[in-house]
């Protein structure tokens, strides 16, 4: 058998493999938790509201933008992912814009946190934290900056409370819940039908039993979406990153946001399923917080709504679908290239987000 037949290709393939493989292996026996750090951009705690903090990031930059952004991150997953690591962080790089930045944490709810809803978290944790922002830095009116769920929630607080909204900044946030229908993307909006297809009582069957929603559910559920990602990371992809440390090193960050995925508080999360992704009631005008409906007309604040245009979980229709329906007249859309995921921790993505949102905060400081 000669050196290029097909046959030693495959074997010198299949050897290299072995090896990359092997050196992953050694390398993960010496690696401990705390060396795969995410979420380490200093901040500051400035306040705890039972398992929510309010923290404030220390400045690396001239400040630019003097009124103060507000981050609010979803519940379905850990804030995180927008501080991934140093080259890969949206925070780091909003701070390097000159924002003051702060961040609401709604830490890791369990069964004690399963009565809470959508209401505490807009009209109660949101609403303090803003109050608290208003008294340390002695503005009246805040930026809310919103990421997926965290975006709903913040668009509800913006119809409930404009006076204390200076500006509104939303990223892959879904408002209509049924617009991936008209998506045409044929792979987009396939966790929209699964959830469509559960039986009202197939989701409080599932809250009532645990409690909660259970951030291992929702981990399977999102694998499935992207089935064969999923079988092949942990043998084609890790193969191509063994042997480049930073590439490595990403890798491992990557997976240690995706294994933290906590518990959704189990009302809010019929809440989430049943009221806004079956009954769309958000986008109708049926969605009420606190004995209130949320008016999206009442939103008056300038908007940036930002959306990746491959976003196969948040489908880009169910995100442009605010525009028209909003009070404002200062509203822009920002279509980037990426998924739900890449256009945060891409490398391709890295400061066009950031320099985007940044800009349009400058024009309306």
């Amino acid at each position: 058998m000669s050196d290029d037949s097909p046959a030693a290709r495959m074997i010198r393939d299949f050897a290299d493999a072995a090896a990359k493989l092997g050196k992953a292996a050694e390398s993960l026996v010496k690696i401990k938790d705390e060396d795969v750090d995410v979420g380490a951009t200093p901040k500051q705690l400035v306040m705890r509201r039972d398992k929510v903090e309010l923290f404030r990031y220390e400045p690396i930059a001239a400040n630019s933008v003097k009124v103060p952004v507000l981050v609010a991150y979803g519940l379905i997953g850990r804030y995180t992912m927008a501080d991934l690591q140093p080259d890969r962080s949206l925070i780091r790089s909003l701070l390097s814009e000159g924002l003051d930045l702060w961040l609401i944490d709604w830490g890791r709810p369990g069964r004690t946190e399963r009565w809470l809803k959508i209401d505490d978290y807009v009209d109660d944790y949101i609403h303090a934290a803003v109050e608290r922002i208003c008294r340390e830095t002695g503005h009246d009116r805040v930026t809310l900056l919103g990421i997926c769920e965290g975006g709903v929630f913040t668009t509800c607080y913006a119809a409930l409370h404009p006076d204390k909204v200076k500006n509104l900044v939303l990223t892959i946030t879904p408002i209509d819940f049924h617009a991936d229908s008209e998506d045409p993307a044929e792979h987009h909006g396939f966790l929209n039908i699964w959830t469509r297809s559960l039986r009202s009582a197939d989701v409080d069957n599932l809250v009532d039993a645990y409690g909660v929603l259970p951030g291992e559910f929702m981990s399977s559920v999102f694998s499935m979406m992207t089935p064969m990602r999923s079988l092949t990371k942990y043998n084609i992809d890790l193969i191509d990153v063994a042997d480049d440390e930073a590439k490595w090193m990403n890798f491992l960050r990557m997976e240690k946001w995706l294994a933290d995925r906590p518990h959704h508080p189990g009302e809010a999360a019929k809440q989430w399923l049943k009221d806004l992704y079956q009954n769309n009631r958000l986008a109708k005008g049926a969605f009420a917080l606190s004995g209130r409906k949320v008016d999206l007309h009442a939103i008056t604040a300038p908007t940036l709504n930002v959306y990746a245009l491959d976003d196969h979980i948040i489908p880009p229709t169910c995100s442009k679908a605010l525009g028209p329906l909003i009070g404002t007249h200062d509203y822009t859309e920002i279509p980037l290239p990426g998924g739900h995921v890449g256009l945060f921790v891409s490398s391709k993505s890295q400061g066009r987000l950031s320099k985007s949102i940044a800009k349009w905060l400058m024009e309306r400081d």
